[in-house]
């Protein structure tokens, strides 16, 4: 017991002695002002020492916190209350006329005089004739200058002269920057360890050549195709301008080979696949040329599947681009159950931000309706075109516009069942246009051409099926299409969703944001799956709430059917960003 009081006796002791035996107060100034005056006098003294210090420097650290902001003249007054074993400070601030910049004067000297970069940063400074000098503001121009000069090759740089002459009495400030870049600085040869790559597809990969000017910009995005092409685990790309020769910086390229195999296990739930978990297998480098492979099981009740893709590398390792697949699927598209296998190739290419998708897979699907048992074989040549721009976080942009079409056919004298041609259309936009307010918008269009004899031979995966949180809300998953009406065995008739040769679905959505990662949700969606002429509307709306997570949105939803007299509510529930 007795050791215990005395611990706490310490505890308390220690306590008094470490805190403030001084409190001050500011007045007469406010906002930016005040705070620069708070973090110049700083944090209350904790020793008499240190009070005795604090108090004699006060003055001079409020005229130069004011000085910073340009108030040459203030009239500060300090009285101190040393009645108390903690003192009390009082500072009165008359902040007096401002120092404005009646002169600015940058001079850029050197190559980099007839650099358009550093004329578009003399013609927007971040200072101007008139304003309150802020020698804040000009030390960020300062940096601006040099940091510049940096990023586009001026390794020798230097402020020439740099100085802020100030007449107190007439309350003037004169601003002179003059930069000597020196000479331009050239991209030198690449180092870079050739048992991790080769010469070749660094020439395929690299968005520069040697003797190009040096521009920081174009390091960064090389630094990020090494990165992209899942070779490596640690990439890092950087001048050394020390080892320079010629007019000419050698690029060093230090590089972290990624594992030979990776595995990911994953588990995940929507209310329309249900629950489900899943295992990938990454190769990221099978050999020298680049070639790798990816192998994906997933177990759910309603979507088990497994694929394989491999990737081989043609003109370029990321823009250009063989797949060869396998894939295997079940399904449940409405009322019917269906068996996929199918095998793939496509090229595909990237320019800027497009993606263009050339191909063939061969499809054999069985399903099984009412009890009779059908499978096709389709052979199906292909080509998709893909864009997408988005601004702001790729789980939660500002703004955005996703694109994607794809058009693809079968013919019965090329190895196919059915004459065919199937194209589909699918957009998605983002809009923010105020603080907290956030607009979304889908549209997916699908097309079948099939003669009418054939109708009945087309796949379920080929047809179009409506419904879902990813498409009508409100309504169950694939619980929209042509339906017919059938006879059971035991003699009872009943109505089956089998999916239309048509597909038009809107949907637009308002979204609120309470904070940065909590938002409410309004939505509408509409359309149907359908077969020519039998165009029925489908109207689901409802409300949910939204959390910003790292992977995307957790999205919890209610929605109806408001074009049933009946409507029922239907919970979704969905992980992932709308891109």
């Amino acid at each position: 017991m007795y050791r215990a009081l005395f611990l706490l006796l310490l505890s308390l002791l220690a306590t008094s002695a470490w805190s403030a035996n001084l409190s001050y107060s500011i007045s007469g100034v406010s906002g930016k002002l005040k705070r620069n005056v708070e973090a110049w006098l700083g944090e209350p003294p904790t020793t008499e020492a240190e009070r005795n210090n604090f108090v004699f420097l006060a003055e001079s650290r409020v005229d130069k916190a004011l000085q910073a902001l340009g108030y040459y003249r203030p009239v500060v007054s300090i009285a101190v209350d040393r009645g108390n074993a903690k003192w009390s400070m009082t500072v009165d601030i008359q902040q007096g006329p401002p120092v404005r910049i009646t002169s600015l004067d940058i001079q850029i000297e050197g190559d980099a005089s007839d650099d358009a970069a550093f004329e578009k940063l003399k013609q927007d400074p971040g200072i101007k004739i008139g304003d309150i000098l802020n020698h804040g503001h000009y030390e960020t121009l300062r940096t601006n200058l040099l940091n510049l000069a940096q990023r586009r090759g001026y390794f020798d740089a230097e402020l020439a002269k740099s100085s802020v002459e100030v007449d107190v009495g007439e309350d003037l400030a004169a601003v002179v920057l003059v930069l000597d870049s020196g000479s331009r600085y050239n991209f030198g040869q690449l180092q870079f360890d050739s048992d991790l790559i080769n010469q070749r597809t660094l020439d395929e990969l690299a968005t520069f050549r040697q003797g190009d000017p040096y521009l920081q910009s174009q390091l960064r995005d090389f630094q990020a195709q090494l990165q992209a092409t899942g070779y490596f685990a640690a990439v890092l790309v950087e001048p050394v301008p020390t080892r320079a020769e010629d007019g000419e910086v050698p690029v060093e390229i230090s590089l972290q080979a990624a594992p030979r195999q990776s595995f990911d296990v994953g588990i995940g739930y929507s209310t329309d696949t249900e629950g489900r978990a899943s295992v990938t297998w990454r190769t990221p480098r099978i050999n020298r040329f680049g070639h790798s492979q990816q192998t994906r099981l997933v177990y759910s009740q309603v979507n088990p599947s497994g694929r394989i893709t491999y990737n081989i590398p043609l003109t370029h390792p990321i823009n250009d681009i063989l797949q060869l697949w396998a894939r295997s699927e079940e399904n449940e598209f409405g009322d019917i159950d269906s068996q996929q296998d199918e095998l793939g190739l496509r090229r595909e290419l990237r320019r800027n931000s497009w993606v263009y998708g050339y191909g063939m897979r061969d499809l054999k699907e069985s399903w099984d309706l009412v009890n009779v048992n059908r499978t096709n074989n389709y052979l199906l040549p292909g080509v998709t075109l893909s864009n997408r721009f988005y601004k702001g976080s790729l789980v939660d942009p500002t703004s955005g516009f996703n694109q994607l079409y794809t058009l693809e056919g079968a013919n019965s004298s090329l190895g196919s069942d059915v004459d065919l041609l199937r194209a589909t259309v699918s957009w998605r936009y983002i809009v923010t246009p105020w603080h907290r307010h956030r607009l979304v918008g889908r549209t997916d269009l699908g097309f079948a051409d099939i003669s009418e004899d054939d109708r009945q031979e087309l796949a379920p995966s080929l047809n179009f099926f409506a419904g879902g949180n990813q498409s009508i809300r409100g309504f169950g998953y694939q619980s929209i299409g042509n339906r017919i009406d059938v006879i059971e065995p035991d003699g009872e008739e009943r109505t089956l969703v089998v999916g239309g040769d048509r597909l038009l679905v809107l949907s637009g959505e308002y979204q609120y944001y309470f904070t940065k990662v909590w938002r409410g949700a309004l939505f509408v969606d509409a359309g149907d799956a359908f077969d020519a002429g039998e165009f029925d509307w489908n109207v689901g709306t409802g409300f949910g709430i939204h959390y910003i997570s790292p992977v995307g949105a957790i999205r919890l939803e209610l929605a109806r059917d408001v074009s049933e007299n009946d409507p029922d509510w239907r919970l979704h529930f969905n992980i992932g960003a709308e891109f």
